[in-house]
């Protein structure tokens, strides 16, 4: 039996074979800044969680509105500016905004911002746009294959582009360049002459003035009958669009059923917005420091994504997925991956309110040393040195001020050497702050005198103008009473 045993333990490696279809972490259908997340770069896991801030799908619903987009579909007639008014109004919010206006008789995506979501209304200005239009050539084609003929000539109107608006729009008339990245002819009726076509272009494009060059290039006259938006940045008309009607019925079950399941699914979290920018993944103790401004380093890193690019509008966000703020990258992601110092980003856009996260800076070594220095009234409160401060902390942090910059501390042996000296100097280094004051001091009270004596002296010759002008009234009313009564003797 024993022999059995041994010779098992000698042909066998006794070793854990790595298992080919072991389970692995699926974040494909994770929703919004989170999707795909394992797929991004850890620069390091060592952080600790803070619990505050909420998953963007799971805030209050307070903050989720505040924080929340509509992928609107605008109907015909009112101007965007009046449909952005009627939102405001039925959710009983404080600001709202637009992507981008659509005339009066345009339909489709219109991204409405609400609150704090309005921070992200210029960059969605600028997005890139898509539209279904419908034109009407004033003369049929001759021939008879009038639909290559459009799609030649729609294939020429892409790329960069001169336009001046038209007529009827509400900016200065000024010619400018819009690039058409995509345009395609849907469908032609030769006996109507009317056409249905997609373009994809640039933010600024007048489509009316597309069709009208579209006529000349063909020597038949067109203009455009119709347009619909059908998508504006990252929403499209199939990424939840909804209606004014939807809006007003999601609040009005709210407000008389307590029901919010409706508003949420109408209001989308503004993270929807920012799905296609390259995302950086910060610590949770870095998170209120971007808030306030500061630029983003390496320390508060945590993972990147591949492909960034220096320049590039980049979304920081947090571990639980909400966007922080928009920022440049300053760094690459090999330099990210490789450097240990550095900005990896400069702020473009704050979006998320101070103090959601607790402040974290100002708790390392040398910051703590200098809040126990003040608690002990070894520098005031500003942090400035004072008689009580020890040498040790000009070698560390030198003074900023050249005015009061003080020397560096001597050794025992330069004390005692110059205490031995013919002069009597002090050696204590905070002395020639002392003269600075103290010249300064006597100075302002120098100043101050002067400034007395001279105000005393302006009183004194106040006075005695207002003096003389005293009797040069008196004399003239005596003047005049002799005049008159010389005037009576006569």
């Amino acid at each position: 039996m024993e022999v059995e045993v041994a010779e098992k333990q000698r042909e066998g490696t006794f070793q854990i074979a790595p298992g080919s279809g072991g389970k692995s972490l699926d974040c494909a259908n994770w929703p919004l800044l989170l999707k795909n997340y394992d797929r991004l770069n850890v620069r390091t896991a060592h952080y600790t969680p803070l619990p505050v801030g909420h998953s963007p799908l799971k805030r209050p619903l307070e903050e989720y509105v505040r924080y929340g987009v509509i992928n609107l579909d605008k109907p015909s007639n009112p101007s965007s500016h009046e449909v952005v008014a009627w939102v405001k109004k039925i959710l009983r919010v404080e600001k709202t905004g637009h992507s981008g206006t659509l005339d009066p008789k345009v339909t489709g995506c219109l991204i409405v911002c609400i609150n704090r979501a309005t921070r992200l209304v210029k960059s969605q200005q600028g997005a890139g746009k898509e539209y279904v239009g419908v034109f009407r050539l004033h003369t049929g084609l001759t021939g008879d294959d009038s639909a290559r003929k459009l799609r030649n000539v729609m294939e020429l109107l892409t790329g960069p582009l001169f336009q001046r608006p038209p007529l009827i729009s509400a900016v200065k008339r000024q010619l400018r360049i819009r690039t058409i990245y995509e345009s395609r002819l849907i469908e032609y009726d030769d006996k109507r002459r009317l056409g249905v076509f997609w373009v994809s272009c640039e933010a600024g494009t007048y489509i009316r003035t597309l069709c009208v060059h579209l006529g000349m290039l063909l020597g038949t006259g067109a203009h455009m009958q119709e347009l619909r938006r059908v998508r504006s940045g990252a929403m499209g008309e199939a990424d939840g669009m909804v209606t004014m009607h939807d809006v007003l019925d999601a609040q009005w079950v709210l407000d008389h059923q307590k029901d919010e399941s409706l508003l949420r699914r109408v209001i989308k979290p503004l993270e929807a917005l920012l799905v296609k920018h390259k995302r950086v993944v910060v610590k949770d103790s870095a998170v209120n420091a971007v808030c306030y401004g500061a630029k983003l380093m390496i320390p508060g890193l945590l993972m990147f994504e591949d492909g960034i690019e220096v320049g590039e509008e980049i979304v920081i966000m947090t571990t639980k997925g909400e966007a922080v703020a928009l920022g440049i990258a300053e760094m690459t992601t090999a330099v990210m991956a490789m450097c240990d110092h550095g900005v990896i980003a400069r702020i473009k856009r704050v979006i998320m309110e101070r103090d959601t996260y607790p402040r974290k800076w100002g708790m390392g070594p040398v910051a703590t040393k200098k809040k126990n220095l003040v608690a002990e009234g070894k520098l005031d409160k500003h942090g400035r040195p004072n008689a009580s401060t020890p040498k040790e902390w000009y070698k560390e942090q030198p003074p900023l001020d050249k005015a009061k910059e003080v020397p560096a501390a001597r050794s025992d042996m330069e004390d005692r050497r110059a205490g031995e000296s013919d002069n009597d100097e002090a050696t204590d280094p905070v002395t020639p702050v002392k003269e600075v004051e103290g010249k300064s001091k006597k100075h302002d009270s120098e100043r101050k005198k002067r400034g007395d004596s001279e105000k005393k002296k302006h009183d004194s010759d106040k006075k005695k103008h207002d003096s003389d002008n005293k009797k040069h009234d008196s004399d003239k009313k005596k003047h005049d009473s002799d005049k008159k009564k010389h005037d009576s003797d006569k």
